[in-house]
């Protein structure tokens, strides 16, 4: 799943009259680089949830095999998107990605695929250090322990990307919540965990990220 439905706040004014995900980073749509992300890492089906500006994202998918979520009345933040859009995305974990980061080196979704182990897992994050966090505001989000087991608080940045189990978000009463709420709840479990991401990443969510984007990727 790619969360497309923000308001894109911190990207005006090149979000007054478009969705940050059709922002264009070295001539292509943040959503398109995402969408290459999903389709190189074999996943399917891939769906795209909206609400600012949602129309504009439909025509931009309009003849792909990608489904949309839509959220017209209220947006209902990465948690309460993933849960609706689940009927598209079916049964078992869900690979999700957001599109306002730029990477490099290896595919992302992939390495997560690898490192996932159901077993011990109900969440594996994609994280990167903070000293590599192009274009990052503010501290880390996360700590990793040496198995891999994350707390909040620390030098890594949750990059973006993740594989997460999805029963318990049925358990959730609100309509509107983040997907931060599952996460405290399975890293007091001992079942999140973190995968540090080996390339570049950019944090693409104001305007003047967008150059250190674009030397990331000609780097």
């Amino acid at each position: 799943m790619i969360f497309a439905a923000g308001f894109g706040t911190r990207m005006r004014p090149l979000t007054d009259d478009r969705p940050k995900p059709l922002v264009q980073v070295g001539g292509r749509t943040l959503l398109d680089r995402a969408l290459e992300i999903g389709i190189q890492a074999g996943a399917a089906p891939v769906v795209v949830n909206t609400h600012y500006l949602g129309a504009q994202v439909a025509d931009h998918l309009a003849g792909r095999d990608v489904a949309i979520s839509p959220e017209p009345d209220l947006i209902l933040d990465t948690g309460g998107g993933l849960r609706r859009a689940l009927p598209m995305l079916g049964a078992g974990p869900v690979m999700t990605l957001n599109p306002d980061v730029v990477w490099s080196g290896p595919n992302v979704l992939s390495a997560l695929q690898a490192a996932w182990d159901g077993d011990r897992m109900d969440a594996l994050l994609a994280l990167v250090p903070v000293a590599r966090a192009t274009a990052r505001k503010g501290a880390g989000d996360f700590a990793m322990d040496q198995a891999g087991r994350i707390t909040r608080q620390g030098d890594h940045v949750y990059a973006g990307a993740q594989i997460i189990r999805t029963e318990a978000l049925h358990d959730i009463r609100d309509q509107v919540f983040s997907l931060n709420l599952l996460w405290d709840r399975m890293i007091a479990g001992g079942r999140a965990f973190g995968m540090v991401h080996p390339g570049g990443w950019c944090d693409v969510g104001y305007p003047e990220a967008i150059p250190m984007a674009e030397a990331l990727l000609d780097a």
